[in-house]
């Protein structure tokens, strides 16, 4: 993981001494239940327990002599223990260890994720609620539509955040499992109670079903749930870049008191932040087609999904937390010019009202396809010529409209109608 993008506590969680650490909760898991079931002799949780030998040094030194890092986690662990060294690992096989230890580390990053996309969730429902009736410019393919509130923008976001929360929790709930089912998965060294009581201690349950390895899907789900937060970020750091420029200047994201932008041009106020996001995001996404890739194992398994899942588990884990917490940073002090949002609301001279004028053609017994072509005719000359399109209205249709139906027409407030409901239904879903 790139330092710059690793915060805590997702850091420390994946660092060589938590890993370690964890496949150490896991033997213990099963020392404890081999007692619980008489396996082994009473007492030996207490005294492997107590002289265990964790240095992780030693640990490195010896994988370079083995070539195998479990292996030489073993025999540095047990190597201050007396004759009850020989219960530890005893009928396991690494990936027992491996597999249901990177679980832990992915429910533990879940925690500490949810948790962050909670209070992004919060930050968006709070601008959602502010601006909910100031009223901007909608664009379709990046062309003025007609207006909308800008507070539905947040909200939008808003609720793509509770949809992924839902998204993760499911799958945290799918991947709260390990597996301790020895060299082939059948159980032919460990009794599947053993399991499934070492497990219970670790707040897990058994795979239904494993080989050497917990099937590689429940990873894959995770992976592409990560990848729609991903997505999701990434609308939110696009649309902000694009109400940045500065041609239409709504807002800005945070601009710190000594923050340079530019090392050649002073002037600059660049959207580094939310171009990050978008970079990040495009890593992020394309984990899943590693994840995805990983499923097919050769028989009951083969490694090359191993090497991946080092760099692809703690990658993905620690940027999702990052981009996380940077979009709470860029929500909670995003800039946001209120009057440059009523400026280009203006700035197509009243041709974002057509379908307006077009529906009071329809209403007063014109066909549709005849207002059409007359309101397109005007609209088209009006652009052409930098005209106003409610002056030409007024002016063509003077016998047709009188001034108080064309004011009406070309307010802004009247597509705002309607926020509130969309509030409502929303609040009333998602208390559901």
């Amino acid at each position: 993981m790139v330092e710059r993008y690793a915060l805590e506590p997702l850091k420390s969680l994946w660092n060589l001494e938590s890993q370690y650490k964890r496949w150490l909760e896991v033997e213990l898991a099963v020392i404890k239940a081999y007692e619980v079931f008489n396996r082994v002799p009473k007492g030996t949780f207490e005294k492997i327990s107590r002289n265990i030998y964790f240095n992780i040094d030693k640990f490195l030194e010896v994988e370079k002599e083995v070539e195998h890092d479990v292996i030489a986690f073993i025999k540095v662990v047990t190597s201050k223990m007396g004759e009850e060294a020989k219960y530890f690992h005893y009928g396991l096989t690494s990936s027992d260890i491996v597999d249901t230890a990177n679980m832990l580390a992915l429910l533990r990053s879940i925690k500490f994720i949810e948790k962050e996309l909670e209070v992004l969730g919060s930050l968006l429902f709070e601008k959602a609620v502010k601006y909910k009736y100031l009223p901007t410019i909608g664009r379709t393919h990046g062309v003025h539509a007609e207006p909308t509130s800008f507070g539905l923008k947040f909200l939008s976001w808003f609720d793509e955040v509770k949809r992924n929360l839902k998204r993760l929790e499911i799958a945290r709930e799918e991947i709260s499992v390990g597996k301790l089912s020895g060299a082939v998965g059948n159980y032919a060294n460990i009794d599947p109670e053993i399991e499934k009581l070492a497990l219970s201690y670790l707040s897990l349950k058994p795979a239904p079903v494993s080989s050497q390895v917990i099937p590689r899907d429940y990873h894959a789900h995770l992976i592409e749930v990560f990848g729609l937060i991903s997505a999701g970020i990434e609308r939110m750091a696009i649309e902000i870049r694009h109400l940045q420029r500065t041609e239409v200047l709504e807002v800005q994201e945070p601009f710190k008191k000594n923050q340079r932008g530019s090392s050649a041009m002073p002037h600059k106020k660049n959207p580094i932040l939310c171009e990050r996001l978008t970079g990040l995001s495009r890593i992020v996404r394309n984990y899943i087609n590693v994840a995805l890739e990983n499923i097919s194992l050769w028989h009951e398994r083969d490694i090359s999904h191993s090497s991946t899942e080092r760099f692809m588990f703690p990658d993905i884990t620690m940027l999702i937390f990052y981009m996380v917490k940077k979009s709470q940073y860029l929500i909670e002090k995003l800039v946001i010019f209120e009057d440059n949002i009523k400026k280009n609301i203006e700035l197509t001279k009243g041709l974002i009202y057509s379908q307006r004028v077009l529906h009071a053609l329809i209403d007063k017994g014109f066909s549709r396809e005849k207002a059409y072509q007359r309101i397109q005719k005007i609209a088209l000359e009006c652009w052409a010529k930098k005209l106003s399109f409610k002056e030409k209205i007024e002016k063509d249709f003077k016998d047709l409209l009188s001034k108080k139906e064309i004011e009406e027409l070309f307010s802004p407030s009247f597509y705002l109608r309607n926020i509130d409901k969309i509030f409502e239904r929303f609040e009333e879903n998602i208390n559901q």
